[in-house]
């Protein structure tokens, strides 16, 4: 049975991050561990919040970890908060990585063109550091152009373009990626290119309107868990897609969508 280590803020209010993917993982059969980059009192949105960094936690937990001969069979990174995290753990994901350990990606930024309130082109960067050591990214499309220098275009980009900003994306040294939430040639598309295979990929979608928190926490884990049960990245995007699309359509009139989905109660859609 393969594990996983989720690295990623921990939400106290919002079904955000970590606290909508360890539902989500547990109940796919896959043991799931933590290493939180920072305690967050609510989603940014809400205006006025509160962060605990936990870089010194991190700095303290890795050689005690190591000490005691802990390993995962995969690791995915969300949030990083510091120079030193990002250093920490890229290095941490390099040396797991050589013993056989897979590390996915999700490079937290933004969403609809721009930065999530709080975030700044120094995250970017850091970003940039987790991405190069991936073998599975996933950025929505604009975290991709932030990602790659690439300009935005909210109209839409050509299955062309797509392809173009997956290959920078690889660039940057990551195997495989995706980018969610992109319209390509005028219909909402996921596109994807799959190392193993040396295979490009797209894959269409219907959108609900709105913005819902936590709905690419809900996909990366849906992807990730069928990932490690034996799918293809392919059909694991597909499932993680539906998913995603049939808990919105449950909660599509939830009054405060800060909040993000109830994960625990739409186990039954998994």
């Amino acid at each position: 049975m393969k594990q996983i280590l989720l690295v990623n803020d921990v939400v106290g209010y919002s079904k955000v991050g970590m606290v909508a993917m360890l539902p989500i993982l547990s109940y796919l059969g896959i043991p799931t561990y933590s290493l939180p980059t920072a305690l967050v009192s609510n989603t940014l949105d809400y205006g006025k919040f509160n962060i605990q960094d936990t870089t010194d936690y991190i700095r303290g937990t890795l050689p005690v970890w190591k000490e005691l001969g802990f390993s995962f069979d995969a690791i995915c990174t969300g949030l990083m908060f510091s120079d030193e995290q990002a250093n920490m753990i890229a290095n941490y994901c390099k040396e797991q990585s050589g013993q056989g350990t897979t590390i996915f990606v999700d490079p937290i930024l933004g969403d609809g063109g721009r930065l999530y309130n709080g975030m700044t082109e120094h995250q970017v960067e850091l970003m940039r550091e987790m991405v190069s050591v991936a073998d599975l990214t996933f950025p929505n499309y604009t975290e991709a152009c932030y990602l790659t220098n690439t300009p935005i275009k909210m109209d839409g980009i050509s299955w062309e373009e797509a392809g173009d900003l997956l290959d920078d994306l690889r660039e940057i040294g990551c195997k495989s990626a995706l980018i969610t939430s992109c319209k390509i040639d005028g219909q909402n598309a996921v596109a994807g290119y799959n190392h193993d295979k040396d295979q490009y990929f797209h894959l269409e979608y219907h959108e609900i309107p709105g913005l819902f928190h936590g709905t690419g926490d809900i996909f990366s884990a849906v992807l990730i868990g069928n990932l490690l049960n034996g799918e293809s990245l392919r059909t694991s995007t597909r499932t993680a897609m539906d998913t995603v699309f049939r808990m919105i359509d449950r909660y599509r009139d939830t009054p405060d969508k800060n909040r993000g989905i109830p994960v625990e109660k739409c186990l039954d859609l998994l």
